[in-house]
């Protein structure tokens, strides 16, 4: 295989990117279409304690939810569940849902949207978010025992 088969990026390397300045979540990008020329969007999804997303459909992308660590609630087509480390999901078109954190430290999921349907460009133009030191070693599982 060619090095340029390959798309490859580490955990110090992230951009963080908040969609709008007063969002309670923030989107640390490993690969979407505008950076790396893919079709679909994988990012880590970071919400600060008590952050949620606003409630949000989209027309022909599904979205797949994998929890990293913390816990929350995830409220799709009228039913809510709890969802902790572990714990995925998927959102199939058309789908209204909010993912929100109810634990007393960030939740982070990995986050994968396809086809992209502008969730990298949403993002992309958003406000740069600092990737901190604790979003990094939980995207590197430091201090795991």
């Amino acid at each position: 295989m060619m090095q340029t088969d390959v798309i490859a990026r580490h955990a110090d390397s992230l951009q963080g990117f908040r969609i709008s300045p007063n969002d309670t979540n923030y989107f640390a990008c490993l690969f979407d279409p505008i950076a790396d020329g893919v079709s679909f969007t994988l990012v880590v999804e970071i919400f600060n304690p008590g952050g949620k997303t606003p409630p949000n459909t989209h027309a022909d992308a599904y979205e797949s939810f994998f929890v990293l660590a913390g816990t929350g609630i995830a409220s799709c087509g009228g039913a809510a569940f709890p969802i902790g480390p572990g714990d995925a999901f998927v959102l199939k078109p058309g789908v209204e849902h909010v993912v929100e954190n109810t634990g007393e430290k960030k939740l982070y999921c990995l986050t994968l949207m396809t086809p992209n349907e502008g969730f990298a460009e949403l993002i992309r133009n958003g406000t740069p978010v600092e990737i901190t030191d604790e979003d990094r070693a939980v995207l590197t599982g430091a201090g795991r025992g």
